[in-house]
């Protein structure tokens, strides 16, 4: 029975890591989404503000948060990769801010776990959105 179990486990993870997007691109979120011209001028207030999000580009969550911004608006974020393998890592610095969980925010200091909508994160910040 072993025999077969090992093979058959073998051939079922197989095609996963042939086709896994990330093992075929950079280690880092691949948003695809078009920003519209409010969520740029948005994201760039943020990053001049110190906005900072903290993200692991396997993250489902911070992907589902980076496509709410869009591709244009994203590449505008502060955004800290904590994942060791990611491009850009900064791992050390998500251990020191005691980062729990993904997508986190700091906004004046204060870390806010999850994915937030663009309005609730224009009131956390007294942007006018």
């Amino acid at each position: 029975m072993k025999r077969f179990i090992i093979p058959l486990l073998a051939f079922l993870a197989l095609p996963n890591a042939i086709y896994s997007s990330h093992l075929n691109s950079p280690r880092e979120l691949l948003v695809t989404t078009e920003s519209t011209n409010e969520s740029i001028k948005f994201a760039k207030y943020l990053k001049d503000n110190g906005v900072i999000k903290y993200s692991a580009y396997w993250c489902p969550n911070c992907l589902n948060q980076s496509e709410l911004f869009g591709k244009q608006a994203y590449k505008e974020l502060n955004v800290v990769e904590c994942a060791k393998d990611g491009i850009n890592s900064q791992t050390q610095l998500c251990i020191d801010k005691k980062i729990k969980g993904f997508p986190t925010w700091e906004i004046n200091g204060k870390l806010i776990l999850g994915v937030l909508s663009l309005k609730e994160l224009s009131k956390l910040t007294g942007y006018e959105y």
